[in-house]
């Protein structure tokens, strides 16, 4: 069915207008961030800042070591979307291409971890990770990444399922081995779900603030969620630094989203080539 081009315009006009909705306390911060301490106070508010402080966010980012903050998180979200990435595709593969004894029941209690809450998991793992010698360190929030997540798997393995078992055969009458079959042929494939999967690892990982704040006590460890959320604590009637580092929070996640929107519609839809 052909939509008018009257139609059409209707409805850009209607997505305009929800965009701007939902962008408006995006706007409000950003230019609440560049005004003075008086501009923020102001009544009636003014929506323009009359000079822009861009010094706001330097003084902000100098007033806690949130180079740090950020570094931590940088390292905490990149090593947890590379172990997702990694465990998921294999483990999903595995599940979607081969036939073993008892892989229907596997499948079925991996799924079933994702009806346990975090919160009942919280104090036994607290409890492992202590008797590790983990507990004040990173390694906590990125190790588990290495084991996979279940809806992760879940979503490569429908995905995969999709795939005829005719590409695989050919591959093996060409003479590639299991593992050419899997780098070669699979990987290719599953660029956009794996895209998906790293995009919303990353806004997960980047925004956590539970984690964090349960295993990690000395303030050189802090990610930068939980800096800011000690920044909110000193700072909590300043809006001006904590405007200015939350809008520095947000823009990775962003510009992520930004690149890789077109990927993650590929890989919600399931899309093959």
């Amino acid at each position: 069915m052909k939509i008018s081009r009257k139609h059409k315009t209707i409805v850009y006009i209607l997505l305009g207008l929800f965009s701007l909705y939902f962008l408006m306390p995006f706007v409000w911060v950003i230019l609440s961030a560049l005004k003075t301490q008086t501009e923020v106070f102001s009544f009636p508010p003014k929506i323009f800042p009359d000079v822009p402080q861009w010094g706001n966010f330097r003084d902000a980012w100098n007033s806690q070591p949130f180079g740090r903050y950020f570094m931590n998180s940088v390292l905490v979200t990149v090593m947890t979307t590379l172990g997702q990435l990694i465990s998921c595709s294999l483990v999903a593969y595995g599940f979607a291409r081969y036939d073993f004894k008892y892989k229907n029941i596997l499948f079925i209690l991996l799924l079933s971890t994702m009806m346990i809450p975090w919160d009942v998991t919280m104090i036994p793992l607290y409890m492992e990770f202590n008797l590790f010698g983990w507990i004040n360190t990173l390694k906590p929030l990125i190790v588990p990444a290495f084991f996979g997540s279940a809806y992760y798997i879940f979503l490569l393995r429908q995905f995969l399922m999709n795939i005829p078992k005719d590409l695989e055969n050919a591959a093996r009458i060409d003479g590639a081995n299991e593992f050419q079959i899997f780098y070669k042929i699979f990987l290719p494939i599953m660029k956009a779900p794996l895209i998906l999967i790293a995009v919303l690892n990353i806004l997960l990982v980047w925004n956590d603030y539970l984690g964090p704040l349960i295993y990690l006590q000395d303030q050189s460890k802090y990610t930068l969620a939980l800096g800011l959320a000690a920044f909110k604590g000193i700072h909590n009637l300043q809006i001006l630094p904590i405007m200015s580092i939350t809008l520095i929070m947000i823009i990775p996640p962003v510009v992520v989203f930004l690149f890789a929107q077109k990927y993650i519609v590929e890989g919600i839809s399931g899309s093959i080539k």
